[in-house]
Order: C-alpha cells, then structure tokens, then sequence
C-alpha cells in the first residue's frame, strides 16, 4: 500500500468511527496489543516487507545470513542468498522450485543464479549457482543433508526466510537478531562519541526563539534537515542567511504521511526562489524523519519539525539541543552529505512538477515560557542514527542504566525492543518512569499501553509506572522522543517503534554529562507531576467502530502522526 493510500485508509476507517461514535458516544478500550511472527517491519507503506525465520539459529549453526533478492542491474543479475555454516556441512537451500545441494567451505558463502555478476555485489565467496529469487516474495529453505544425530538422506530444516516484496537495491540482512532491509547506496555509520561541548540546552514550547536564534548565527553554512519545513519564520532566517553569503542547502521528506502540505509546498517555492538548494528525500528510507541543522561548527538537534506546531512553539512539547562542536558539526553534515546524494534524492524544482498539495491546518496555540534554556559544558556527545544503529544504540543505552530511567514519547511499539528494554531495567531494580502522549490519534492505545505496564508492574513489585500526559495548557500535545537514563539524555527524532529505528532516517545525540542528564530529568518531572496516573479503564465501543480504529491506527501507529 502507498504512503497516499495508507492515509486514505486511515481518514475512512475515521469517518466509520465518528459515524458509530454518533450513536454510541463512548470511548474506545485500546485491545492487547498481540504478537507478530515478523522480524523485518511491515508497519506503514510499500517499500517495508515483511521477513520471517524458523528462528534464531545458534552461534555455530548452518544458518541464512542475508539475500539480496533485486539488484539494480539487468534482468536482476547478482542475485544471491548467503548462508553461514561450519566447514564440511552438507548443505541444501530450495526456493520450492529448485533446491541447491553443495558442501559448506566453512564462514559465510553466497549462492547466486549467476556467479559472475553476484562477484560484484558481494565480498562473500560465491559456491554455487542457482535459485532465481522472486521480487513479488520467495521462501527459501536451508537444510542440513544427514547430518551425524539423523539417518542418511534425512534432511533437518536449519533455517528459513520468507519476504512478501523485495525493494530494489536492498539487501535483507539479520541484525541482532531481526531481519531489516539495508540499502546497498547507504554507507552504514556506527555510534560516533565526541568529545566535550559547549551546549544549549531547550524545552519546546517554552522557548521558540532558540532554534531561530541558532541559524541566525550562520556565517558560513546551514544544513537544515526536517521531515516538513513550513516555518515562515524558519523561512525568513535561511534567505537572510543565503542574502548575507551563507551557503544554505535544505533536505526534505517527500511523500510526508496525509499529503505534501501546500504551506510547506509555499515555503519550499520561497526558498528555491531566492537561491536556496532544496532537495527531497525518497528512497532508501521509509521517511527521511530528523530534525537537525548544521550551522557553522555547531550542531542544532530537536525532537520537533521545522512548523509551527513545532520550532515554533505554537503546540507541541519537545527538546532540543545546540551542540557546539565543530567535530559533531561535522559527523552531522557527512549524514546530511549522504541523503543530499541518493538516487531517489530530487531537485524541489524536478520534484513538485506537476504534483498536488494538501490543506493543513497550522497550530496557532500560545503557552507560558516556564522551562528556561541552560547553558551546560557536556562531558561528551554521541551522534545515533538510523537505520544505521539507533535500535542497538538506545537499547544498550536503557541495559545499561542501574539508577533511573525517564521517558517521554508519543506513542511506543508495546511489545517492542525499547519496551522490552525498560521492563529489564524495571527488573533489576532501576526507577523507570514512561511519560506517553494522550493525543486523540494515540490516547486509546497508550492508555491500554499504560494499565497493561502499570499491572505488570504492580504484579511483580517492580519500579516502573506509566502515564499519560494532561497538558495543562503548558504545551498542546506531546511530540518530544525524550529520554534520560542515569546521566545520560537522548534527544532527537527517534520514535519508540522498529519501523523509525530499522526504516526510517533518525537523528539523536545523546548527552553523556550529569547537568545534561539533570536538565532534561527536571523538565520531565515537571510533566509528570502534572499529569497523573493516566491508565484508567474506559468502555469500548462496538466492534464496527472498533474495528475502523484498529484499521485507521495500524496504518499510522508506527508512524509520526503531522498536523
């Protein structure tokens, strides 16, 4: 399903929900959220496929290591599937059709219809010839042939991986555990540590002129990366800065959930019009979803979009962080580099030819300055993304802590790794304090997400609470992916769900320094107290309406949901 249809769905099973609501007015009780036998994410839109296993083989077991089932070259030449087993194992792999048999040399190896042409594409030995994979799905199935516990000619299945679609140019490859596409035109980053750092420090609404006031300071260059740009006033800054002889380059998304708004559309047209270099992201992310600027040799991150909801100041709660550092300045602008570059990267002027635009509503809320920003020396910065580490960074992160651990998200994967996360750390005996948003589009199922941690919690006696958030008129809603593990804050654009971690372009520094980690712990706190143990139990609906909920909420579930 297209991004287009997917918010097609969403806004139907939206109209049979107010349709039922008309007749029965009760809220909806959010259901369990349930397992789901996928390992590669296929949450939101057409590009995500879905991968299973058998399992997880064990360390030294013939196993699938990756596939790369459409390579952008002709009739899909190169195609191959890797396998991993000890020397001397008498192996098979079968597609259903055709079945590969071949003895494995020991490490991993590639079997490949045409070895010539996957000699290009992977740096693994090449063994065999075979097997033509499906773009439209495949199965393919790893036996060991008589292995010594089984009589001769007893095939035992050591491993499978079964795809619903392929993505061109992807490689299906099995991370810690987890099956995830990665494109073969990305270079992929590991976690980068930098060391100290003057840094600003700021809560959204409370102070909208911070992120202003940082590309005011250009002289040389701004890199301005967002998901939506539609700041007038963000606009107002980049052609000053372009007419002052700073170089301004600008990245976009370009297919944003619900439609390409006409209000970002004008300022984009703006830009262009002045000078500016703006270029949308398409593939191989999902979404190309951060929140950051390059300025000089300073670093801005935030967890908000380049809008009025956002940076300025008229809705949502976020954080964000001025970075002064010319060598996370410079980590930064490699990534922004490297989006600018790809493939499915286009000009704004090729882009929105003959392209429609969506009406949106543009927040026009006003709120207190209660949090005031707070200049800080940090000890060190971390740049986390995604697809690149991002999941495997934070987790680590929330496995390490063994005081406290605070966190303020939208909306969370219920059953998934950073969740999973916090009732490990609840376990051994870490404060772990979940702060959710309480947003029409997310309030059911965050508040079902609550009472479920909230009695897991109460069950066990271990020190995890969960809430949702009562904005109180200091802020509209809540937007920020906050955490604070210990003396460590994360800040940035990452959402609690595999799809932003394992499909999406995210951004997130983490701020390893007491006074940091003291900041962003107040401003939660101050949240918190405000808003109450939020996990009450509330009547359901009937099932039709129900039913359009789940429909319309699975679609955008994982998703950031945009004004």
């Amino acid at each position: 399903m297209s991004r287009r249809a997917l918010a097609a769905a969403f806004a139907v099973s939206l109209v049979v929900l107010i349709a039922v609501a008309a007749v029965v007015p009760a809220p909806i009780a959010a259901a369990p959220g349930s397992a789901h036998a996928t390992n590669a994410t296929n949450e939101t839109e057409s590009a995500t496929t879905t991968a299973t296993t058998a399992g997880q083989p064990a360390s030294g077991e013939a196993r699938i290591v990756s596939a790369l089932p459409d390579p952008t070259t002709p009739d899909d030449r190169g195609e191959f599937v890797a396998v991993s087993a000890p020397a001397g194992t008498e192996l098979s792999l079968s597609d259903g059709e055709d079945t590969i048999s071949f003895a494995a040399p020991g490490g991993t190896v590639a079997v490949a219809a045409d070895p010539d042409a996957a000699a290009n594409l992977t740096d693994h030995p090449v063994v065999a010839s075979g097997l033509d994979l499906a773009n439209g799905g495949e199965t393919v199935t790893l036996r060991v042939v008589g292995d010594d516990d089984h009589a001769a000619g007893n095939d035992v299945v050591a491993d499978r991986l079964s795809y619903d679609r392929s993505r061109e140019g992807a490689l299906l490859e099995r991370r810690d555990g987890a099956w995830s596409w990665w494109s073969r035109a990305l270079p992929r980053r590991n976690v980068t540590t930098h060391g100290p750092a003057n840094a600003t420090l700021f809560v959204l609404p409370d102070s909208p002129d911070r992120p202003i006031s940082a590309l005011r300071s250009a002289d040389e260059r701004i890199l301005l990366a967002g998901y939506v740009v539609s700041s007038a006033r963000v606009a107002d800054e980049l052609v000053a800065a372009h007419e002052r002889g700073v170089t301004v380059s600008v990245l976009v998304e370009d297919s944003p959930v619900g439609g390409f708004p006409q209000r970002s559309a004008r300022v984009l047209d703006r830009l262009v019009a002045a000078g500016v270099s703006v270029r949308v992201v398409g593939d191989p992310h999902s979404f190309h979803h951060p929140k950051y600027a390059v300025v000089d040799d300073a670093a801005l991150v935030m967890t908000e979009n380049w809008k009025p909801a956002g940076t300025g100041g008229r809705k949502s709660r976020g954080w964000g962080v001025v970075a002064r550092s010319p060598s996370v300045a410079a980590d930064l602008a490699a990534t922004f580099g490297t989006d600018a570059t790809l493939p499915e990267t286009a000009p704004w002027e090729t882009y929105r030819v003959g392209r429609s635009f969506v009406r949106t509503e543009s927040a026009n809320g006003s709120y207190p300055s209660r949090i005031a920003p707070e200049s800080v020396r940090v000890d060190r910065v971390a740049v986390i993304r995604a697809p690149d580490n991002a999941e495997s960074a934070v987790v680590s992160r929330l496995d390490a802590a063994d005081s406290r651990i605070d966190v303020l998200q939208p909306t969370v994967e219920a059953d998934g790794p950073f969740v999973r996360a916090l009732k490990r750390a609840a376990d051994r005996g870490v404060r772990v304090r979940l702060l959710l948003g309480s947003a029409w589009y997310v309030k059911e199922e965050n508040r079902a997400l609550a009472e479920r941690l909230n009695e897991w919690a109460d069950r066990t006696g271990n020190p995890l609470s969960a809430r949702l958030a009562r904005p109180g008129r200091r802020f509209g809603a809540v937007h920020a992916k906050g955490v604070v593990a210990d003396d460590t804050a994360l800040v940035g654009s990452l959402n609690w769900n595999q799809h932003s971690a394992r499909e999406n372009r995210e951004v997130v520094l983490a701020l390893s320094d007491p006074a940091a980690a003291a900041y962003f712990r107040e401003a939660f706190a101050a949240d918190w107290r405000a808003s109450g143990r939020g996990a009450e139990s509330k009547p359901g609906l009937v099932a039709a309406a129900a039913l359009a909920v789940v429909v319309g909420l699975a679609a955008l579930r994982r998703l950031e949901f945009e004004e």
